[in-house]
């Protein structure tokens, strides 16, 4: 088993962490990991992407230039990484905010519409955790036990109270993704 994931969109959205737990989680499954985020300056607002491998064996090098699934969060994210997706691999897109949806017809096109969902949530906060969970849905490579782990040790003690929400956040995720093409 060997997965190459890029996280990408608007810093803000939770797609750092969203890589790191699932790093953490891939660790407790004692798989190979690597997580490498790549941030601009501006922090919020501006871009972030992170690159997550998940493998059974040794990882040669965290630097990829093309992905089995791409989770694409704004335009700008999608126009830079939807080609860098592998033929047959995974596209996964919020459609809020995207003005040009995916194009490509050599892999498969999901949308999980997090934002919407966690407003109706209430807790935009738990926006990542939503369409982690559509993630998951998809490639089941590490368990919502393991995920839950993840986040008790990436979260301060003083969040641990938010756990419970980001939980059903995920489990949501895997409700609302559907299958564009």
């Amino acid at each position: 088993m060997n997965e190459e994931i890029i996280i990408a969109g608007f810093g803000g959205q939770g797609v750092l962490s969203m890589g790191k737990i699932l790093a953490y989680a891939g660790m407790m499954q004692q798989m190979e990991v690597s997580w490498m985020p790549s941030y601009g300056p501006e922090m919020r607002g501006g871009t972030a992407n992170v690159t997550v491998i998940l493998s059974d064996e040794r990882i040669s090098s965290p630097i990829l230039n093309q992905y089995d699934t791409a989770i694409l969060l704004n335009q700008q994210s999608l126009d830079k990484f939807e080609p860098s997706v592998k033929p047959g691999g995974i596209l996964i897109f919020d459609p809020n905010g995207i003005t040009r949806p995916p194009q490509r017809k050599d892999i498969q096109i999901h949308q999980v519409e997090a934002a919407t969902e966690a407003s109706r949530m209430m807790s935009s906060k738990t926006f990542n955790m939503i369409v982690l969970g559509a993630f998951l849905k998809l490639k089941p490579i590490v368990t919502l036990e393991n995920v839950v782990h993840a986040l008790q040790d990436s979260l301060p003690a003083r969040h641990h109270h938010l756990i419970p929400a980001n939980e059903e956040a995920i489990k949501r995720g895997m409700e609302i993704i559907r299958k564009v093409s």
